[in-house]
């Protein structure tokens, strides 16, 4: 065994050339290669690249534009995913934690990649293991292995146990060696088996991919049928190739996928700007959608610097003995959360040495030691006393109502962490926070956009609802004492009642969110401490600050960089932007998706040729989906979440897709038999109406309007007539002067917004309204 001196630069350098040095922390985003591979190698680009070879195959070269949009798409992909990957690496390390490691020539901070086998870290209340190790030294730790075995209960540790990676201290410190570090510690060896929180559930990803999956079934089939039956009904080779290539491509909504996670990446990208680190992208949906959220008092309501106010003697102490008591207990517990520190900066250390200590837990609520003046211990005096004097319970009271934090310290009988035998309370602690700035501003806003704000603290009730009064909080004179209460609670009667929820236990936290979750609402957490971990866990969007424990940053979905609580404002509208914007240009991608799956079902049985060849689909792609969608999705767009998603999208994209299979279906018929129009020109008059339908379908996407979204529906009406007066040749258009068929074109295009609106009013009230789209 190493002594407490610690590593010499030349016994590093050796570890490190014989590869005995530990990983760096796993990266939040893809490598280059993997997003590379992920854009690239997917399942509709093989189809593009079938298609394309088989077009190739006819000679009609100029069909093979259809790929051009392909290749633009994936590379918008591959580049904007990089970009933000960009971003949040070097955001990533700036909030990466540092751990003290005891060297030769003094203590020092180092990432965890920098550690060594055999170093000597000095590990604190909060930080997780990143390495193996060997406790060398400690007054008494507990551990928790959840993250590893799911299992939440502490697991004491003493001088000589061994510790694993992945756990982390939940009281004490203590001096660890590293014996397995990298590729050969605990950690690392279950090759990603080991049990972390759930990804996050993203309702807009979800249903996309739904939609993907269906066409990633259909599509290949179908297109074969419908292939198979334009070779049946006399067409050549060529003409069944490019048919169905046009249905094929027609039915990818491939711009969707795109758009979605370009804009949640975007908005990963725009929040580490603003120094918030998103370690999952779906939780910038996950934040939009919530409802209720749950906080934490210290480091969210108040700044977390902490100050003791005056010491209150009681059971005939001085003052002066009472500052030797505390100042020589907090001082042998060696505890270094902020209370201590407060404690610790203003009391003398009168140099008490202890036999034994029970350092703070988060579900105990006190700590102690016991030393040859006596067995001492501070901390809450509901959960040290078992019963409580009327007279103490009203000082205690008092003082929390007005706005101190109370603690006592107490002379006991025993010292265990079951068992404190008789207690004699010596005296109170009052300690003090501030409201952080911007404080009430923050939750205001929170509460008028329909957050309802929760407050589960482990102190006094009466002092967290004093503080969450000043912040300006909503019935926060609700408020309940949790440890009033057994192991029987109705924590869904809780959740529909109080607002303000004093001592809480970690374990009681997370069962506070379940409740609220049973109930349909959707849950925030803040928290920083590893009393948080677990409801952190829990809730749907975990955030926690970056001055917090590095378990708690672990857990969480958003770590605030510089722990500025103000900050989530712009997690709230980047993720509504992203929701409303998607569910707003969804419709766009998704007609051509379902128009393109019908007509392919109805020209199975039919004579005629398929109505489009894939270079005619280009325009209508390009000018009424893949340009106005690119500007409508960055628009800020910060309203409340209308609803669910595939609802609001069918209520524009089924009617157009009914109207565009109508239009086709007479012109197919009606032109080709009333007045003899060839396949040319009633393709030609197909994409016209399809455009003109799809053009209506933008209009009412883009609502509300204004004068630049009148001017991008405008322009893009203008471009899609050019191309039928200058370009007609390229896309194998007819040209469209031609009286014949203006006779019946014309009536056809005036109505297409009235016939748009009647197909939107009968499917939105009879059918659409009566689905259960969850």
């Amino acid at each position: 065994m190493l002594n407490l001196t610690g590593l010499t630069a030349k016994q590093v350098q050796q570890r490190i050339a014989a590869g005995q040095q530990n990983e760096p922390a796993p990266s939040l985003t893809r490598s280059i290669k993997d997003i590379f591979r992920a854009n690239l190698l997917t399942w509709f680009n093989l189809i593009n690249l079938v298609l394309g070879a088989l077009v190739l195959i006819t000679g009609s070269y100029k069909n093979e534009l259809f790929l051009g949009v392909a290749i633009v798409n994936t590379a918008i992909g591959i580049f904007q995913e990089i970009r933000s990957k960009r971003q949040i690496d070097k955001m990533s390390l700036l909030s990466e934690s540092t751990y003290e490691v005891q060297r030769e020539n003094g203590m020092v901070e180092l990432h965890q990649d920098a550690i060594v086998q055999d170093d000597l870290l000095i590990m604190h209340r909060g930080d997780q293991l990143p390495v193996d190790g060997l406790i060398l030294a400690t007054q008494g730790i507990e551990i928790d292995e959840s993250l590893i075995t799911g299992e939440a209960t502490p697991i004491s540790k003493v001088t000589g146990d061994s510790v694993v990676s992945g756990s982390f201290l939940v009281s004490g410190q203590a001096t660890v060696q590293a014996t397995h570090v990298g590729t050969k510690s605990f950690i690392n060896s279950l090759s990603g088996e080991v049990q972390s929180g759930e990804s996050t559930n993203s309702q807009l990803l979800n249903t996309i991919n739904r939609i993907i999956k269906i066409l990633t079934i259909v599509i290949v089939p179908l297109g074969a049928a419908l292939f198979i039956s334009r070779l049946f009904n006399h067409s050549t080779i060529d003409q069944a190739i490019l048919g169905t290539t046009a249905a094929m491509i027609g039915m990818i909504p491939e711009g969707l996928v795109l758009l979605t996670s370009v804009s949640l990446a975007v908005s990963a990208m725009n929040l580490a700007r603003r120094r918030v680190l998103v370690r999952e992208l779906p939780a910038i949906e996950g934040l939009a959608r919530v409802d209720v959220l749950g906080l934490d008092k210290t480091g969210t309501i108040t700044s977390g610097r902490l100050q003791l106010n005056k010491l209150v003697p009681l059971d005939n102490q001085s003052i002066e003995q009472l500052k030797v008591i505390v100042g020589g207990t907090i001082n042998a517990i060696g505890d270094d959360n902020e209370t201590a520190q407060a404690l610790s900066s203003v009391l003398a250390d009168p140099g008490w040495q202890p036999n034994r200590v029970v350092p703070f837990s988060s579900a105990r609520k006190w700590s102690g030691a016991s030393t040859s003046q006596g067995n001492y211990v501070i901390g809450a005096p509901e959960f040290m006393l078992k019963t409580m004097p009327d007279e103490l319970a009203q000082q205690i009271e008092g003082h929390a109502a007005d706005g101190f934090r109370v603690l006592c310290i107490a002379q006991t009988t025993q010292l265990s962490p079951d068992d404190l035998g008789d207690v004699t309370v010596l005296g109170l602690i009052l300690i003090e926070d501030e409201i952080r700035e911007n404080a009430v501003e923050t939750f205001r806003y929170f509460q008028n956009q329909d957050v309802a704000l929760k407050v589960i603290s482990g102190d006094n009730p009466t002092t967290v609802a004093n503080i969450a009064a000043r912040a300006g909080i909503k019935h926060s004179d609700q408020l309940i004492d949790m440890s009033s209460f057994s192991d029987d609670i109705d924590y869904d009667q809780l959740v529909a009642t109080y607002t303000v929820f004093g001592r809480v236990t970690p374990a009681q936290k997370k069962q506070l969110v379940m409740a609220w979750q049973r109930v349909g609402h959707t849950v925030a957490m803040t928290g920083d401490g590893v009393n948080d971990i677990l409801a952190l866990r829990q809730a749907d969007c975990g955030i926690a600050m970056a001055s917090g424990s590095e378990a708690a940053k672990s857990i969480a979905d958003f770590v605030l960089v510089d722990s500025n609580f103000d900050a989530m404002l712009n997690v709230l509208n980047e993720g509504r932007r992203v929701v409303n914007n998607i569910e707003r240009v969804a419709s766009l991608f998704l007609i051509k998706t379902m128009y393109s799956v019908a007509l392919s079902l109805i020209f199975i049985f039919m004579i005629n040729g398929y109505p489009f060849q894939p270079i005619q689909l280009t325009p209508i792609s390009v000018l009424t989906v893949g340009i106005p969608t690119f500007f409508l999705a960055l628009e800020p767009n910060y309203q409340r979440i209308s609803g669910q998603f595939m609802k609001q999208v069918m209520v524009i994209a089924a009617p157009a897709a009914v109207c565009v299979v109508t239009y086709i279906l007479v012109v197919d018929l009606v032109g080709g038999v009333q007045f003899n129009l060839n396949y040319a020109e009633t393709s030609t008059l197909s994409v016209l109406l399809t455009g003109a339908v799809c053009l209506v379908a933008l209009l009412m996407v883009a609502r509300p309007l204004n004068r630049l979204k009148i001017s991008l529906v405008l322009l893009m009406a203008g471009c899609f007539a050019l191309i039928f007066i200058f370009f007609g040749k390229l896309f194998s258009l007819e040209s469209i002067f031609n009286v014949q068929m203006a006779f019946f074109y014309v009536p056809l295009l005036a109505s297409v917004y009235p016939f748009f609106y009647l197909v939107q009013e009968i499917l939105g009230k009879r059918v659409l309204a009566r689905i259960n789209w969850r």
